[in-house]
């Protein structure tokens, strides 16, 4: 059964309680509550690819890998939402009293998708900068061999690096890790 959501504003508390009890994710957006869809399986290898070459790399930084289900508190614009992927260096902060909230990623990963592309590559991204931990957002394309990787400097700009074609190599600059894009995009078809 597929939970509605009313057209309304809602507070934090209305919003975390629905989502207790939701079959399905939702992102909360200042009062407004919105439904996460379903991703394709391309998505979904993309992810599981990323984060199991990145998770082994990282068992000996004081990093954590986190996908999907963790939830993400951004307090400058009240807004819950569930990225893709997360990492944490040393240990998660988290909202509230439970550990399904986390606040401080230091790099965030988001699969682009046709529905939410624009919303990915604009107004989430002002939202995640504001966060202070905040060093590293990679943007994978599901459709082509392409990631565009924003890194935050030392004099708090936030340098675009783009990797294109299927032999490119991306290089974490907030972490010690780097991955073929052969290695990202496997077993994905493109249509």
């Amino acid at each position: 059964m597929v939970q509605q959501i009313e057209k309304r504003n809602y507070t934090i508390e209305e919003y975390l309680a629905l989502e207790e009890e939701a079959e399905f994710k939702s992102e909360y957006r200042d009062g407004e509550i919105l439904p996460i869809i379903g991703e394709t399986t391309n998505h979904n290898r993309i992810i599981i690819n990323f984060c199991s070459y990145l998770n082994f790399a990282l068992k000996t930084q004081n990093a954590e890998v986190f996908a999907g289900d963790v939830r993400l508190w951004i307090p400058s614009y009240q807004v819950f939402t569930y990225p893709d992927i997360m990492v944490i260096q040393g240990e998660p902060i988290y909202e509230g009293s439970g550990t399904t909230t986390v606040t401080n990623p230091l790099l965030i990963v988001e699969v682009l998708s046709k529905s939410t592309s624009n919303y990915d590559q604009s107004e989430k991204f002002r939202y995640y900068r504001s966060i202070p931990q905040f060093k590293e957002y990679i943007l994978i394309d599901q459709y082509s061999y392409y990631i565009e990787q924003f890194a935050k400097t030392s004099t708090e700009q936030w340098l675009l690096t783009e990797y294109e074609g299927k032999n490119a190599i991306l290089t974490l600059s907030s972490l010690d890790f780097q991955i073929g894009l052969s290695e990202i995009y496997q077993r994905v078809t493109f249509n």
